[in-house]
């Protein structure tokens, strides 16, 4: 399969050539003012794809997110592709990208996976100028009254490096005492976040302008708007707000914009892209990060009430080999077949599927294939969703494409028109901060009790006496489980879920609680996938 030209690829979504702003021959952004011509257009329908607890078996949700675009294809149904963008921490770290796998890609992937068309670097030096600025007002004089103890802006860098967890800063002269700070990883800084939830520039800059980075000796907030680099900031985004095209191996369009990780921030594409596709195609393909309980919670807790879009279906994916994990066999054994891991296993399943149910969407679970899996699995699950009552279908997009996921989209398709969507969200954004928080807990993770540390019991009560009692909750925990334990597979239920501290994104307009041991500079694992790249041509 060979690339064609990215003006043809725009022509095959309906983008016409002069909203094409091309970044070598085969990626481009969307022009903005292509983007306003597009607000009012009616809007196709939303599919989401998620998937169950992750496991180092792999899932495969960006690959069958892609498959499924490419089977709509070959049913001739025309469907746009939302992603998001990789980080260079995964693609460095464990994952070593983020573009799908075989068949089932996007590309050009090793561009997309590294510098793409710079909008992780708009972010991270967006972040860091603020944290310039808010050292430099402190070496100036602090006119503003800065508590150098109390500033919570952090500066970010797009890599996974774990001596940048705790950082000290020393000050040259009394006039910028030394302290102690960290980084984040920038697609877990609030900035991105803000990218991502913005419907519009005029609303991102509304956003960062409302970004609390520090307060003042008295106790009060001081903003990005306070520190007057508001323009500035906007002037690096320029290019950044505007969505990127590309494409599959089989030709069809792909959105890719934003990229916040789910486990620390709310995992979604922009809203801006998402809103962008549903203008221009019938039906479309977007998916939110890690499993249903992170990923899929915030899509449709927060994204879509932001965005004021509704999700007509969902797309659960999973792999034998995962539940066969979750069933209890180990990682190292998952080539020998086992029916009893998989009966135990598939325990996970049912709990978020169960959770989708609470939103009042209809689903479709897409058994992703391995070469690995026993003909006997595939027909254990396959029965054993049937009799669940669950739609199912059988997906080889990593081997064969879009031809590899006929079935699926034939049945996504026959849902969306047969399954009207009932979609609500799980909380009212009036209720107390707490409530919303063990609401989470309970109905999505299954917990019995939720822990408030006294650092977190503080916070809590402190961003309520601000205004931000009626903010959206943006859970930071652990993708591994279902539960704040990465150790724990399975459907566990009853446990104890403990809340450590709690961040405010103002901007975004979400409180983060952080719970287990969870980083928002994650580390890279014994061998990353930066060493194991040596062997390859570069």
């Amino acid at each position: 399969m060979s690339l064609k030209p990215i003006q043809d690829i725009a022509q095959i979504a309906g983008i016409p050539a002069d909203a094409l702003e091309p970044y070598g021959k085969y990626k481009a952004k969307i022009s903005a003012s292509f983007l306003r011509e597009q607000r009012s257009k009616p809007k196709g329908k939303l599919v989401l794809v998620t998937a169950i607890t992750p496991t180092k078996a792999g899932e495969g949700k960006t690959t069958t997110s892609i498959a499924l675009a490419e089977g709509f294809g070959k049913i001739g149904q025309k469907a746009m592709l939302c992603l998001r963008e990789p980080s260079l921490g995964p693609v460095f770290g464990i994952k070593g990208g983020a573009t799908g796998g075989g068949l089932a890609s996007v590309a050009p992937q090793e561009e997309i996976n590294l510098h793409f068309t710079g909008d992780m670097h708009a972010l991270t030096s967006s972040i860091n100028l603020i944290s310039a600025v808010i050292d430099n007002e402190l070496w100036q004089g602090n006119e503003m009254n800065i508590d150098p103890n109390r500033i919570v802006w952090k500066r970010a860098m797009d890599m996974n490096d774990r001596a940048l967890r705790e950082v000290s800063l020393h000050g040259n002269d009394k006039r910028n005492a030394s302290r102690e700070d960290s980084f984040l990883i920038t697609v877990a800084s609030e900035m991105m976040a803000i990218l991502c939830l913005a419907r519009d520039e005029e609303d991102f800059l509304s956003r960062v302008q409302r970004i609390i980075v520090a307060y003042r000796k008295d106790g009060t907030p001081v903003t990005v708007k306070d520190l007057r680099v508001s323009h500035a900031v906007m002037k690096l985004m320029r290019e950044a707000f505007l969505p990127n095209l590309v494409q599959t191996l089989e030709n069809n369009p792909c959105l890719i914009h934003g990229g916040p990780f789910a486990n620390i921030a709310h995992g979604c594409n922009s809203i801006i892209a998402t809103n962008l596709a549903m203008s221009l195609a019938p039906i479309t393909v977007t998916e939110a990060g890690f499993g249903a309980d992170l990923g899929a919670e915030k899509f449709l807790d927060i994204k879509c009430r932001e965005a004021g879009i509704a999700p007509d279906a969902v797309v659960m994916v999973a792999t034998i080999r995962a539940l066969k994990m979750h069933g209890g066999q180990a990682f190292e054994d998952l080539a020998v077949p086992s029916v009893e891991a998989l009966s135990k296993g598939v325990a996970n399943l049912d709990a978020h599927l169960a959770n989708i149910k609470k939103y009042g969407v209809p689903f479709v679970v897409a058994i992703n294939h391995f070469a690995q899996d026993s003909e006997e699995e595939v027909e254990f699950l396959k029965s054993y969703c049937k009799k669940q009552g669950y739609r199912v279908a059988f997906l080889d997009g990593f081997l064969k494409g879009g031809d590899g996921a006929i079935d699926l989209a034939k049945e996504v398709q026959d849902l969306l028109a047969t399954e009207p969507s009932h979609y609500h969200p799980l909380y009212d954004l009036n209720r107390p901060l707490k409530e919303k928080i063990e609401t989470i807990c309970r109905e999505i993770y299954h917990a019995g009790k939720v822990v408030y540390e006294p650092k977190a019991e503080e916070q809590l009560a402190f961003y309520e006496s601000l205004g931000f009692g009626d903010a959206y909750i943006c859970m930071a925990k652990t993708p591994q489980s279902l539960s704040d334990d990465p150790k724990v597979l399975g459907a566990p239920e009853g446990f104890a879920i403990t809340i450590r501290e709690v961040n405010l994104s103002a901007g975004a307009r979400f409180v983060i609680p952080l719970t287990g041991e969870i980083m928002t500079m994650p580390g890279l694992p014994k061998v990353p996938a930066a060493v194991k790249m040596e062997d390859q041509p570069w």
